[in-house]
């Protein structure tokens, strides 16, 4: 398997942490055992010492001073305001609301990718992108009820600032992706991401009253901590020192796929025709997007 093979693999993984944290971060959330700028401040600080520890275990790597301020800026967009409007917005609307809105993400991407980075915007991105929009958006609404009520709008309006913030923090990090250590970027933006969150949670994650945790909430909590915070992160900037933002940010059309995907293992759904084509739809738009670099890195990898 070659680096490129490895980081789409990365990615899949995030895909599915992801697909099935909308269901268990919302089931934290509405059981009030912990408010969700605590949540965050936890999540933040697992990050931090995780990486920590493998920054200062293994790499101890020097980060230039010139770098600071794009750490700093990373750490912002990428782990405080995403995270924080991601668990506000959820609290206020559901699990499909949520999904719908990050299929926005890609064309966020591309679009901060042209202006700072100068990546080509192809025609095959373009259709990569409406197809895998149109996949998402038909697994995630067909058969559903979804309403776009005032009482929701709020909520659906913060999770669009966290799809527009985790998009432009893809861009920006992919520029520090290349010359540091992935374990070097994590430490570095969780650490400044500690510095952004922590007036936000602290108070919250004082009042967390532990002993209303049920066994299915610590589950949950450790799922989010480890999984959908280390890990996705991990992977993620894994995936970045091998791929360009938009390949990245096309993953996200996969959440929905392996959540129904999931559901159907355990019984909890059922393969329907337009699920099906919906799935079609989904993995031809992660080729067009991802095709020209596949053959880059694989062109690479026979050189080398």
């Amino acid at each position: 398997m070659n680096k490129s093979q490895k980081a789409h693999l990365a990615l899949f993984t995030v895909a599915l942490i992801y697909g099935a944290n909308y269901t268990i971060a919302k089931d934290i959330l509405v059981s009030n055992s912990i408010q969700p700028h605590g949540f965050i401040l936890f999540r933040v600080l697992t990050g931090a010492l995780l990486f920590g520890l493998l920054y200062h275990g293994f790499i101890r790597e020097k980060v230039q001073r010139k770098d600071y301020l794009l750490f700093a800026l990373c750490g912002l967009f990428g782990v405080a305001i995403n995270q924080i409007f991601f668990f506000r917005g959820l609290k206020l609307t559901g699990p499909i609301h949520a999904s719908l809105i990050m299929t926005t993400t890609p064309i966020i991407v591309l679009l901060v990718s042209f202006l700072l980075r100068g990546e080509k915007i192809t025609w095959k991105k373009v259709l990569g992108i409406l197809l895998g929009a149109a996949g998402a958006i038909m697994l995630i609404a067909y058969g559903e009820e979804v309403n776009f009520g005032s009482d929701q709008l709020w909520g659906d309006f913060q999770i669009f600032i966290n799809a527009a913030s985790y998009g432009i923090y893809i861009v920006l990090v992919k520029s520090l992706m290349e010359r540091y250590h992935p374990f070097t970027v994590m430490y570095g933006l969780f650490v400044f991401g500690c510095c952004f969150v922590f007036p936000f949670g602290f108070r919250e994650a004082m009042e967390v009253d532990w002993s209303s945790f049920s066994s299915g909430i610590w589950i949950g909590f450790a799922y989010v901590l480890f999984c959908t915070t280390f890990l996705t992160y991990l992977l993620n900037g894994y995936a970045l020192k091998e791929l360009s933002p938009s390949v990245v940010s096309i993953y996200i059309y996969l959440q929905p796929f392996l959540a129904s995907s999931i559901a159907l293992l355990l019984g909890k759904d059922e393969l329907t025709a337009s699920k099906f084509a919906a799935a079609v739809l989904i993995f031809v738009g992660v080729y067009l997007v991802s095709q020209r670099k596949l053959k880059e890195n694989q062109s690479m990898d026979v050189t080398d």
